[in-house]
């Protein structure tokens, strides 16, 4: 299908304009949201807000976007006394219109990002140190803070959740799993559901958050099947408001006044893709956005070796290639062992499912065993016995003991592929460089996952901590302003969730925090700018 099949492309925008249409009532003809397109051909539609991401991420920034406010309640005390003291001062004040600077000073957390430790102890207190203190919120839907806004994801709501591997317990518990304004716990019982420990499956997470999104009404900012091809900035000439001009590869030096040239200033995002139909069809679709968010996560590539023969059909990459090579009998009576690369809590998932059906492995990982960054030293032994059952046969089911001691798993600490043969043999070698070569019936790469941005000019590289480097979770997130979440090296791009280093869903909601409180401020300001009639600019100013 091509971009000029206007007839499902303006099916797919009349769903958008119809919904935002009903809902904003008169305001859409004080401040339209819907323009004729400077491209031939094309209708497009302008959103204050376009979501990236249908994950805990980009639900959690639609609700707040809906005009769902946090405020303190009444009867709540908070244990930390010089919070509680900074939340009594504007007690009349929801959190979002309060500053999230002066509230998260001093504040500590497993979070690097300050706003994210904030929100997680108003709604978790005292979480780490093993308290199940209840939230010190309430919620409020106040409709006059509705900012209009869009939520893009391939699958239903839940993003990556939905296919997680689903006989695997989630690290975190189930209360830090759950979003805003519904018990996860009060959920699962309404739903008479068994949930036999603190910890659960994916599954019930993935069903959690689709049912989060139905309840809370949000479902008309979901758009599902949905795949993003590019997002990118339009720019105009300066002294020209009657033509626009799209140039996603003009540089930041070109936007500056030059001799005897006419400047360019930043317009509105421009974001393109298509929706998968029920009949398998593409419906392209393309969207003025002032703002965009990204919520898309970490999963979308898969951590590679980048040795030879690492594209060979036996090498997977994910949880779910395995499990379905293991549900179709295709290791069945092999031989060989299972080659598993990785340290972990990934692998050590692999590690137990191919335990648990009696397939044999063979477990290569860089680190010592003793290695402090080992994710097996930050987890409580009560709370998570089959990762430590997983370590404990790391530490003392090496190869250098004797293999027929323990036929059923051997380790290879500080070890690293060479490469990958197409005979099913793998070249290792040791930290003191000797090389060893195994034979295997099929290989797991599971080394951690990266964000695909392949749909930003020069897939994001630039926005990073370290330009012109991948954006990775731990290594180099994206580089956002600590209290609003939006990026430093790109005005009016907010990133949210694993993107800027919060793995975990307690802290990711801070994010959505930030970025509603900012988003706020500015409609706010623009709205104030349209109604003494200086308003009209190019994105919320």
């Amino acid at each position: 299908r091509t971009y000029g099949d206007t007839e499902t492309e303006g099916q797919l925008l009349n769903s958008f304009v119809q919904y935002f249409g009903e809902s904003l009532g008169r305001k859409i003809k004080r401040m339209p949201l819907i323009e004729e397109t400077v491209l031939p051909g094309d209708s497009l539609l302008t959103l204050p807000v376009v979501i990236i991401g249908n994950g805990p991420s980009g639900i959690c920034l639609s609700y707040l976007l809906s005009g769902y406010r946090p405020y303190l309640s009444p009867e709540a005390i908070h244990p930390n006394p010089i919070l509680h003291t900074k939340l009594e001062e504007a007690r009349h004040l929801s959190i979002v219109d309060q500053d999230l600077e002066y509230l998260s000073e001093g504040l500590e957390g497993r979070s690097s990002n300050p706003v994210a430790v904030l929100f997680d102890t108003l709604l978790h207190p005292d979480a780490d140190f093993g308290y199940d203190y209840p939230p010190v919120l309430h919620w409020k839907l106040e409709q006059h803070n509705y900012i209009p806004h869009i939520v893009l994801g391939k699958g239903p709501p839940g993003g990556a959740w939905h296919s997680m591997e689903g006989s695997m317990l989630t690290i975190s518990f189930g209360d830090w799993m759950e979003l805003p304004g519904l018990s996860f716990k009060e959920w699962a019982a309404s739903k008479r559901r068994n949930i036999k420990s603190d910890r659960v499956m994916p599954e019930e997470i993935a069903c959690y958050y689709k049912h989060y999104v139905k309840v809370m009404g949000l479902q008309k900012n979901f758009r599902d099947n949905v795949y993003i091809t590019s997002v990118s900035r339009l720019y105009r000439e300066k002294d020209d408001e009657g033509r626009s001009h799209q140039n996603e590869d003009i540089s930041t030096q070109h936007l500056e006044m030059e001799d005897g040239q006419k400047s360019l200033i930043k317009r509105n995002w421009e974001v393109r893709g298509y929706q998968r139909a029920t009949d398998g069809s593409h419906v392209p679709f393309c969207l003025f956005a002032e703002n965009v968010a990204l919520a898309t996560g970490t999963f979308d590539s898969p951590g590679r070796l980048q040795v030879e023969g690492e594209d060979f059909p036996f090498v997977l990459h994910s949880m779910s290639d395995f499990g379905a090579a293991i549900s179709k009998g295709k290791l069945r009576g092999k031989a060989d062992p299972v080659l598993i690369v990785g340290a972990g809590l990934t692998a050590a998932d692999a590690v137990l499912c191919a335990y648990n059906n009696n397939i044999p492995v063979v477990h290569v990982f860089r680190r010592r065993v003793t290695d402090t960054s080992l994710i097996f030293k930050q987890l409580p032994k009560k709370l998570y016995p089959e990762y430590h059952k997983v370590y404990h046969m790391m530490c003392t089911q090496s190869h250098t003991v004797d293999s027929n001691q323990h036929s059923a798993y051997t380790s290879f600490p500080e070890h690293n592929v060479l490469s990958f043969k197409p005979e099913m043999k793998c070249v290792l070698q040791s930290a003191s460089g000797l090389k060893k070569i195994l034979k295997f019936s099929v290989a797991l790469v599971l080394i951690g996952s990266h964000p695909n941005l392949f749909f930003l000019k020069d897939q994001g590289h630039s926005i990073g901590h370290h330009s012109n480097q991948p954006i990775t979770c731990k290594g180099n997130p994206i580089e956002i302003d600590p209290y609003t979440y939006e990026c430093t090296k790109e005005a009016n791009l907010f990133a949210l969730g694993p993107l800027v280093g919060d793995n975990f869903v307690r802290f990711l909601k801070g994010g959505a925090l930030g970025i509603a409180r900012c988003l706020a401020i500015r409609q706010k300001k623009k709205h104030e700018l349209i109604e003494s009639g200086d308003g009209g600019g190019d994105g919320v100013p």
